[in-house]
This record gives structure tokens, sequence and C-alpha cells, in this order.
């Protein structure tokens, strides 16, 4: 386990944010991402909490944003360095951006994003 500090961590979020191709972040549709501790359960990485774009229907004006969490401390959890935690993250963000783009965990994994 290793311990990075918060503002670093946002970083390595931000940073994991900006290397989403902009043309499919521009399919990024009413979407906030979030930093938090820990999720429940404790060894959570990430979370999508939202409504899948396959899924929608009449999406409107109003809506609450759909969520991304990831979770700082189940991520350094699974990390020996520095490195590992940026890996992690960029691995996290990517899961969560595809089930936000209705893809779920089987077709990850057939991808290699485990």
């Amino acid at each position: 386990m290793i311990d990075v500090p918060v503002q670093r961590f946002e970083a390595l979020v931000s940073e994991a944010i900006d290397l989403i191709p902009d043309d499919l972040f521009a399919l990024i549709d009413n979407v906030v991402f979030l930093v938090e501790e820990h999720g429940d359960p404790a060894d959570l990485l990430g979370l999508y909490d939202g409504v899948p774009l396959t899924e929608r229907d009449q999406y409107g004006m109003g809506e609450f944003p759909d969520r991304i969490f990831i979770y700082r401390q189940g991520i350094c959890a699974i990390c020996d360095s520095h490195e590992q935690v940026r890996d992690e993250v960029l691995i996290t963000v990517v899961h969560e951006v595809a089930h936000h783009f209705g893809i779920d965990d089987d077709r990850l994994h057939e991808l290699g994003w485990d």
C-alpha cells in the first residue's frame, strides 16, 4: 500500500481525464467526476452512478448529472508505487467512463481493461 496525498491524487485523476480523446470526451453527457476517500465496500476503486447513454430515452435540461467516483483509499491500497497509482487511476477512469457509454464489465474484461 502507498499513501498518495489527496491533492496529488486529484491531480492524477485530472490527468487521466485529460487523456480521454477529445472526440470521445465530447460525447460524455452530463457527468461529474468526483474523488472520494473510499467507497462502500472500502476496496472499491471507482463507481459510475447514473444512466448509461445506451439506456437513456428522454434526457433533458434540469437532470442531475451522472457521477463517476474515483476512490483514493481503494486505489492506494492495491498499489506499491506512485507509478502504479497513476496507472490504476487511468484504468479506473477508463472503466467508469466505459460504463457511462453502456459498456459492461464482461466487455471491458474482453478488451483487457481489468
